[in-house]
């Protein structure tokens, strides 16, 4: 009977759970969230009007300066104020443009340019690894629900057991302490329960949060984990790693401080200047009022020489440092690739190991004690532990399924394994 209705209640939860799935509209899945992310995304957002205002950057730069417009009044007595004593009195327009030496505007632009390139390569890295923390979210829902359905699963049957031991201890065939333990049992499972019910909101929460909606939105799933087949090779996840963004974001770092040393180079040399004036005077003065014009040029004196030496030492620390930041981090990726690689075969030969050769003989073991109870050939304590080790292990189960699912997003982010399934997405305004 115990059996009979355990396995009723199985077949009723997960054909109710699919039939939901199935009839009830507002069902997500993971490719869904993951859409919806890449669009809606507060952090992804952020990062997209970071890359805009370094794009908007680079004209402001690379420009030239304005020109400059002068007016004077040159040379007026002082006693009188009048244009038409002094053969020197006149009035002046002048018009004067600066040129920065030849190269500083294309080292400037270029500066400019490997900073936005930069940015727009960290948004699109960080596409990446917010696909991994949605995935990760996604399996750690579908755990938590399945943990759910097998808790609710448990405590239909020890409730059966608490009707037999009852039963039983009724009409005095059975023990006290049997119906105390099965209550006591009833209790942690409960509490097993609301545990996993107060893990399953934070963790939907988090996913809605990543995906950029309100975080009490129901999300209704028909999906249950399985264990994933992929194989991998250390090596070439490591050098598919070449692929990830962010090689471009330090590679572009490395040109910009490039640019940066050849632009404190630059300085070194002298902006000049061509102005012209025309000059008007009064009609009235002696000779005539004459008008006059002129032309001419200033060049700037780069005679701060400490200060420029200090900044091709610091363009020059600044490509050093570059290298090694790209260093240090293609060795923590390389480490976390290796790391993700191993967790990910160690959970799902685990898993393995749990559905062929565990569980089974958990279950055997659970069903001959059940008989063996039945004719009161072992204690209702060796029945209780039975019930208990399977469910701990069918928890177990999923639980390396889902570390194995985790372990491979952490993959595919670390080596960049989605970056052809991203949306051909760019940062710039008007195209998200």
């Amino acid at each position: 009977m115990i059996v009979k209705r355990g396995l009723l209640i199985l077949g009723w939860l997960l054909i109710t759970s699919v039939v939901a799935g199935a009839e009830v509209e507002g069902t997500v899945t993971l490719e869904q969230l993951l859409r919806e992310g890449d669009q809606n995304n507060p952090g992804l957002i952020r990062i997209a009007e970071q890359v805009v205002a370094a794009q908007t950057k680079i004209d402001q730069v690379a420009s030239m300066p304005d020109p400059t417009l002068s007016l004077a009044l040159s040379s007026y007595p002082i006693e009188s104020l009048t244009a038409d004593e002094s053969p020197m009195t006149g009035n002046e327009i002048r018009l004067a443009q600066t040129y920065p030496f030849f190269g500083k505007l294309s080292a400037r632009r270029s500066v400019a340019s490997q900073q936005a390139f930069g940015f727009d390569a960290a948004y699109q890295d960080a596409r990446l690894q917010l696909r991994q923390k949605i995935k990760d979210a996604w399996v750690r829902l579908l755990f938590q629900r399945q943990a759910l359905i097998l808790t609710q699963r448990n405590l239909e049957l020890i409730d059966d057991f608490i009707t037999l031991t009852e039963t039983r201890y009724a009409v005095g065939s059975g023990l006290q302490q049997n119906v105390l333990k099965a209550h006591l049992q009833r209790s942690k499972q409960l509490d097993q329960l609301l545990l996993l019910q107060q893990q399953e909101e934070a963790t939907r929460a988090e996913l809605n949060s990543l995906v950029g909606h309100a975080t009490d939105r129901p999300l209704l799933t028909n999906t249950e984990l399985s264990p994933a087949s992929d194989r991998f090779e250390l090596d070439a996840l490591q050098e598919g790693a070449e692929r990830r963004p962010l090689e471009q974001v330090y590679r572009a770092q490395r040109e910009q401080a490039q640019a940066q040393r050849d632009l404190a180079r630059l300085d070194y040399r002298p902006d000049f200047t061509l102005w012209g004036s025309y000059r008007w005077r009064d009609d009235g003065l002696s000779d005539g009022g004459g008008d006059f014009v002129s032309a001419g040029v200033s060049f700037s004196l780069p005679v701060r020489r400490e200060r420029r030496h200090a900044a091709v030492a610091e363009a020059d620390s600044a490509v050093r440092l570059s290298h090694q930041r790209r260093n240090e981090w293609r060795n923590q990726v390389d480490l976390d690739i290796h790391r993700a690689l191993t967790a990910f075969e160690q959970a799902g030969r685990l898993a393995e190991l749990y559905q062929t050769g565990i569980l089974p003989q958990a279950n055997q073991t659970f069903q001959a004690t059940l008989s063996a109870y039945r004719v009161d050939q072992v204690d209702f304590l060796d029945l209780l532990d039975a019930l208990m080790t399977l469910y701990r292990y069918q928890i177990d189960h999923i639980r390396a399924v889902s570390e194995q699912r985790r372990s491979l997003a952490k993959l595919e982010a670390a080596a960049a394994l989605d970056i052809d399934l991203l949306p051909n997405q760019t940062a710039v305004s008007g195209e998200r």
